[in-house]
């Protein structure tokens, strides 16, 4: 009879820690850096793109898709570490049902891709968010010691890479369309 008394104090005490929040669990009363919780894409630098994407297809059963460059925009210029560059890069984008696999191929200059492949060869290279705003956000991870990496944009829209490997891991990219 007392070890089932002991037993029920066990797991009532099991039951009380299993549901109470963790401290990464809590909510926070700051107000978040981005305002979404859903990825939009997830993108891997590689050395040979066209190779990349057969065999990226290949593993989704989807077609090939075509790459395209990616060069200066003149609405904004690309940055890299707060200087211009002329970097540029081949971009392949696999549509997904949640979300955008895109394989980055460097072809040059300074950027943050160059240096994703120079320092780790291929591999995972950012997390990116649609944001609203992206100056502004961009800013905000600034004050939280995550700073603009590389910058850019195509012609509608931006993107800000912020080097949160320190903080988070990671590389994230900052996406907005400023036609929307």
């Amino acid at each position: 009879m007392q070890m089932y008394g002991l037993t029920l104090i066990g797991a009532a005490t099991l039951f009380f820690y299993a549901s109470a929040p963790s401290s990464a669990q809590e909510s926070s009363s700051q107000e978040p850096l981005i305002n979404t919780k859903r990825v939009a894409q997830v993108a891997i630098i590689v050395r040979d793109i066209e190779a990349a994407s057969r065999a990226w297809a290949e593993v989704l059963g989807v077609a090939v898709p075509a790459p395209i460059v990616a060069t200066n925009n003149k609405s904004r210029p690309t940055h890299y570490q707060g200087a211009p560059t002329d970097a540029e890069a081949k971009l392949a984008f696999f549509e997904m049902d949640n979300l955008q696999l895109e394989l980055i191929e460097p072809l040059g200059g300074n950027s943050t891709w160059q240096n994703y492949l120079d320092s780790h060869g291929e591999g995972i290279h950012h997390i990116a968010f649609w944001v609203k705003g992206i100056d502004g956000v961009q800013k905000r991870f600034e004050l939280k010691g995550m700073p603009a990496e590389q910058t850019g944009g195509w012609d509608g829209g931006g993107y800000s890479y912020i080097d949160a490997t320190r903080n988070l891991g990671c590389v994230l990219e900052l996406l907005e369309d400023f036609t929307k």
